[in-house]
C-alpha cells in the first residue's frame, strides 16, 4: 500500500493554533462500505455544496473538486492500514476556496468487519489564509479570493503550520509538495497548483513546473551552457532550474533586463 513521505527533521514547537480547534465547529460524514455518503451533520450541510451536488447516496469522491478526489481515495486507503493514527489531510476546495483539515477513521462490526467510514473535518480556512483586498472575485458566487499565510504541512500525524515569510522554495512530488525552510523539509499534502494560485505572486514565482521560489531568499542566479539556475540562501547550497519559458518573467520580478550578464558556473 503507498505510504505518504515525511520529512527527517525534528518536529517544530506546538501552534498554538491547535487550541482553536477546541472551539472550532466540526463537520462529521457518514460514509458507507462502498464510499456512499450516507448522512451528515449540520456544520457540514452548511459548509458543503449539499444543495448543488446533492451527495446522498452518491460516491464520496463525486462530492470533491477533481484535483481532490485522488487525496480524498488515498486518504480512505490509509483508513484501511493496519496502523494507528493515520495521517490527516488537508484540501483547498473552492466551497468556497476553503481550507479543509480532512481526518477519516474507518467503522468496525462487532467482528472488526468493515462496515464504513467517518469523515470529519475542520475548516482552518481564515487560521492559515486572509482576504486579499482588492483581488477579483471567484466564479459566479463572488467569493474572494484569499492567500496564504501559513502552509499546513504533515510530520508524524501532526499538522504543522508553516509561515510563509519562511518559505525559501517549494518542491513538488507528484499530488504532493515538500516546503522548505531553514528548519528543513516538511511534507504537504497540496499540490503545487493549490499553494501557487494562493502565495504573493509578488514574492513567491514559480520557476519551473516542479519548484516555486521566495525571491527574497534568492542568493545567486546563474547560467550555465544556456541554462539558469538559482542559489537559494542558506547553510546548505540548494540549485534550482529555471525552466526556459519561465527566466524572461523571473528577470522581470527581479528588475533586471535582458542586458544583465549573469555570472556563469566554474
Amino acid at each position: 500500500m503507498k505510504t505518504c513521505p515525511f520529512s527527517a527533521e525534528p518536529p517544530a514547537p506546538s501552534s498554538s493554533w491547535l487550541y482553536l480547534l477546541e472551539r472550532f465547529d466540526v463537520g462529521v460524514v457518514h460514509i458507507d462500505r462502498e464510499l456512499r455518503v450516507v448522512g451528515m451533520n449540520d456544520f457540514a450541510r452548511r459548509s458543503l455544496p449539499v444543495q448543488e451536488k446533492l451527495p446522498f447516496g452518491k460516491i464520496v469522491t463525486t462530492f470533491h473538486p477533481e484535483a481532490a478526489r485522488a487525496k480524498l481515495k488515498f486518504l480512505l486507503g490509509q483508513a484501511e492500514c493496519p496502523v494507528n493514527n493515520a495521517p490527516p489531510m488537508t484540501l483547498m476546495i473552492n466551497i468556497p476556496d476553503r481550507v479543509l483539515l480532512i481526518k477519516v477513521s474507518k467503522m468496525g462490526d462487532a467482528q472488526a468487519a468493515t462496515i464504513g467510514y467517518t469523515l470529519v473535518f475542520y475548516d482552518i480556512t481564515d487560521v492559515v489564509s486572509h482576504k486579499v483586498e482588492g483581488a477579483p472575485a471567484l466564479g459566479a458566487e463572488g467569493v474572494e479570493r484569499r492567500r496564504l499565510r501559513k502552509i499546513p504541512t504533515i510530520k508524524k500525524n501532526r499538522v504543522l503550520l508553516v509561515d510563509v515569510p519562511s518559505v525559501s522554495f517549494i518542491r513538488s512530488e507528484g499530488h504532493y509538495t515538500w516546503v522548505h525552510t531553514s528548519q528543513g523539509s516538511q511534507f504537504c499534502n497540496l499540490n503545487i497548483g493549490d499553494l501557487e494560485s494562493r502565495l504573493d505572486p509578488q514574492l513567491f514565482l514559480r520557476v519551473h513546473r516542479s519548484y516555486i521560489v521566495n525571491l527574497s531568499q534568492v542568493d545567486e542566479i546563474v547560467r550555465d551552457d544556456g541554462r539558469m539556475t538559482l542559489r537559494m540562501m542558506g547553510t546548505t547550497p540548494v540549485d534550482i532550474p529555471v525552466s526556459r519559458t519561465s527566466a524572461p518573467h523571473l528577470m522581470e520580478q527581479l528588475g533586471l533586463g535582458d542586458g544583465v550578464a549573469l555570472p556563469t558556473r566554474p
